[in-house]
């Protein structure tokens, strides 16, 4: 077997055991905590593909900022007793058997699918020719977004502290 089969391997177990962690943990920040495990191992396979980009992009987005708002959501909005944040839900036996048929259908259509390996190299690099992009032809959109963002978090802010009485 050679290293990177192992190194698949691991993260497979990884992402499956944080991502059945995230549905089934009774507090909801230790669900967050193992989303953001979830999102390092999919970036991990990523980068055993050699899309660094995507996996670049994976923690940036991903890990730096939708798991950390999520977190802080969670954290602004907790109540008293943690217990009531994450009531547990009647619908346990529906949600069961429709992931047990997802996961049939799934795995049926893994063992029914031809997999070819392609033996051409991998492509170079593509974080270069990227970045040039977004920096030269698509540097107005690229800093509207950053801008949108920015007012984004600002109005957030804003809104979370609420009015002052005066």
């Amino acid at each position: 077997m050679a290293i990177t089969d192992l190194v698949f391997w691991v993260l497979a177990v990884v992402i499956l055991g944080s991502s059945l962690a995230v549905v089934s943990a009774k507090n909801l920040v230790h669900a967050a905590l193992f989303m953001v495990l979830t999102f390092f191992g999919i970036s991990g396979i990523y980068a055993l593909l050699e899309a660094d980009f995507l996996a670049v992009v994976q923690i940036l987005i991903y890990v730096g900022a939708i798991a950390v708002l999520i977190i802080f959501g969670v954290m602004l909005t907790q109540r008293e007793d943690m217990g009531e944040t994450n009531t547990s839900s009647p619908h346990r036996l529906t949600a069961a058997a429709v992931i047990g048929v997802f996961l049939v259908t799934i795995v049926s259509a893994v063992y029914r699918t031809d997999w070819r390996i392609d033996p051409s190299p991998a492509l170079p690099s593509t974080v270069g020719p990227i970045a040039d992009l977004m920096l030269s032809t698509f540097v107005v959109p690229f800093e509207a977004v950053g801008i949108l963002l920015t007012v984004a978090i600002l109005g957030a802010i804003i809104i979370s502290k609420g009015r002052r009485s005066t």
